[in-house]
């Protein structure tokens, strides 16, 4: 019987793993094939070139994607550098330093900030962190993208957190042993001993916080002011290329070369996540190495 539900399972996990390769394959060849007449009729230098993205406008249509890759990259890395730094030292504080009863108190308030729906964070945008961010700055409005990658950010913590905990709770205890015989305090061991074994864990958990910055449609659609112009600095309103897609899709004609530019768009956006996503996996399954 036991022999039975191993073959049972085993044959349930291979199917769930070929499901997966399939569903894959086919988003791929979906838009890759809708991407296909766009790239036909336009070609692929002009959605890389500097220019804007008008369709509709009078005259010649003009179907740039690149100040949208400049925007999603700004509102990415600027959750990464507001997430990652707080998110690890979340992560060491729970897993080094803390107490039983507080990683049971802080790791559900963790679990709670990813399950906060996306249109909430981007009315908190709204309302509380555009206005403080006007008056702070001095400048008319505060939707931009630095509005955008602080509400990115907070959204990316519970994964770089729960990834990052994961990986230094990993690190091997004769690692922390080794350091503090050798007469190396609790700080010390934390920051020049654990985190550095524990890097590539704590770096895949980066780039898998950086995969879910890049994705996120609502709240940037919400709180970064969606302009196509190239922006200057984190001031400036931006448009990312989720909500390009989200702005779009329901005027769109279906069928027609604007619709297939979209699709050309999740494309883009698909293939940098997904290699995100890959590179991330084969820094998972790297060995820990301490500095020397």
């Amino acid at each position: 019987m036991r022999s039975i539900t191993e073959k049972i399972m085993r044959v349930i996990f291979w199917l769930s793993g070929i499901a997966i390769i399939v569903f894959l394959t086919g988003i791929l060849f979906t838009l890759l094939s809708n991407s296909i007449p766009a790239f036909t009729e336009i070609g692929i230098k002009p959605f890389f070139i500097e220019g804007l993205w008008r369709p509709g406008a009078y005259g010649e249509p003009t179907y740039s994607i690149n100040n949208f890759i400049v925007g999603t990259f700004m509102v990415t890395l600027g959750a990464l550098a507001f997430a990652v730094p707080l998110g690890v030292a979340a992560a060491a504080y729970l897993s080094e330093i803390a107490s039983p009863w507080e990683r049971e108190l802080f790791k559900p308030i963790v679990e709670v900030l990813a399950g906060i729906p996306s249109v909430v964070l981007g009315f908190i945008g709204l309302v509380v962190l555009a206005p403080l961010i006007a008056k702070l700055f001095g400048i008319p409005s505060g939707i931009n993208a630095l509005n955008g990658a602080i509400l990115v950010g907070i959204m990316a913590l519970p994964t770089i957190i729960t990834l990052a905990e994961d990986a230094i709770t990993a690190v091997p205890s004769d690692y922390r042993h080794a350091s503090l015989a050798l007469g190396g305090t609790r700080w010390q061991t934390i920051w020049k001993v654990t985190i550095p074994a524990a890097f590539s864990g704590i770096t895949a958990a980066t780039m898998l916080g950086m995969g879910r910055a890049i994705g996120e449609t609502m709240t940037v659609l919400m709180v970064t002011g969606n302009m196509i112009a190239r922006p200057s600095s984190f001031l400036d309103s931006v448009r990312t290329l989720s909500a390009n897609i989200a702005i779009d899709i329901g005027d769109v004609v279906f069928g027609s070369i604007h619709f297939h530019a979209l699709f050309v768009v999740g494309l883009v956006l698909f293939l940098i996540t997904f290699i995100i996503n890959l590179l991330a996996d084969i820094l998972i399954h790297r060995k820990p190495e301490v500095n020397k």
